[in-house]
């Protein structure tokens, strides 16, 4: 790993202008997908989404410009949507359901909400372990959960892991999201197949004394609060970094000034990462459409805009990075997992997360 650390009032003049698009990089080998044949009918996808990214709706503007068929797209929480897709049942106008976490994914697919995809393409263009164990469901888009330092007051030589977050030296000095939030319902489930039930409920336990206060708000808030002094350490993912970074908002700007970037336990198991990623629901009307959507957003040219203008990685290996910031963070060690397993654990998670008094 090239670089692990990044402060950030330098990071702001690598990164001037990140968020415009580049052109993608068309030379990568891939499958061709099957020509579609626009009908002088109308041609459509609907697709359910809880991501509002401008990031998304220019690949949606390219795809019907590739395509001729148009995404009809309806936004709103992931939770919300879920419940709309399951009381619509086969009556429902919706192809495809677009969130983020495997967790999420693994809910609609354990509800009997989706269909296998059924692409050699989307296979070819997304490795097996960021793909549903049945072909219900593919990763899109790929963030990791990286550790947040105060450079005031943290030596980066002191982080290592995040069992070395349950340490008593951090007493006093962690935020993080609560444990209602997926994003760390899933790290803990991915604990809970990388090292165990017990020692990951044991490092939950050690993790929670550490809390500086009771968990609250987003992600951007908890490196907020690393800046104003009120802990030393959160626990994030990585785009809201880059995010803070580029934002309009002063405070975000300036707050995110005073962190450093840390990935941890490059030399054992991997940093924990997650996805954003789409299934097909059995609702669907326009399969062979929304296919070729799933298709057109794991192509190299799609993967390469998520990956510049939103500062997401790319999870088809085929892209190569070119947004400045990912690229002076470097490479890095990855859970080695395949993230089905986060919902199959998802459970479990909450479980250990309840007993050990994570709010």
């Amino acid at each position: 790993m090239k670089k692990l650390l990044l402060i950030f009032s330098a990071a702001l003049l690598l990164i001037t202008g990140c968020a415009k698009k580049e052109t993608a990089d068309t030379t990568a080998t891939e499958p061709t997908p099957t020509e579609t044949t626009v009908s002088s009918g109308d041609q459509k996808v609907v697709l359910y989404t809880s991501r509002h990214y401008d990031t998304d709706q220019a690949l949606f503007d390219a795809f019907k410009e590739k395509t001729g068929i148009t995404v009809e797209v309806k936004q709103g929480d992931a939770k919300a949507l879920l419940e709309e897709i399951e009381q619509g049942g086969e009556d429902l106008d919706a192809d495809l359901f677009y969130t983020a976490d495997a967790g999420k994914l693994a809910q609609a697919k354990e509800k009997g909400l989706f269909q296998t995809i059924g692409s050699d393409v989307v296979k070819s263009n997304v490795p097996e372990i960021y793909r549903d164990n049945d072909d219900m469901w593919t990763a899109l888009t790929m963030r990791a959960r990286i550790i947040v330092y105060s450079l005031e007051n943290v030596d980066p030589a002191q982080l290592s892991t995040y069992e070395d977050l349950a340490n008593e030296k951090w007493k006093g000095k962690i935020v993080t999201r609560p444990s209602s939030h997926v994003y760390n319902q899933s790290l803990v489930a991915s604990f809970i197949e990388v090292n165990g039930l017990e020692e990951t409920k044991e490092w939950a336990k050690g993790l929670v004394s550490n809390f500086a206060r009771e968990p609250k708000g987003n992600d951007r808030d908890q490196v907020k609060a690393v800046a104003a002094n009120e802990a030393d350490i959160a626990i994030v993912n990585s785009y809201y970094i880059g995010k803070m970074i580029t934002s309009d908002k002063p405070e975000e700007k300036e707050a995110v000034a005073k962190v450093g970037v840390f990935f941890p336990n490059q030399e054992t198991t991997g940093t924990h990462v997650n996805v954003s990623g789409a299934g097909i629901l059995k609702s669907s009307k326009n399969k062979e459409n929304a296919v070729k959507l799933l298709e057109f957003l794991s192509s190299v040219e799609a993967q390469e805009q998520f990956s510049s203008a939103n500062f997401e990685f790319p999870v088809n290996p085929n892209v190569e990075v070119k947004n400045e910031l990912l690229k002076s963070w470097g490479e890095f060690k990855k859970q080695g997992i395949n993230l089905s397993i986060l919902g199959e654990n998802n459970k479990k998670a909450q479980e250990i997360m309840d007993e050990v008094g994570w709010k």
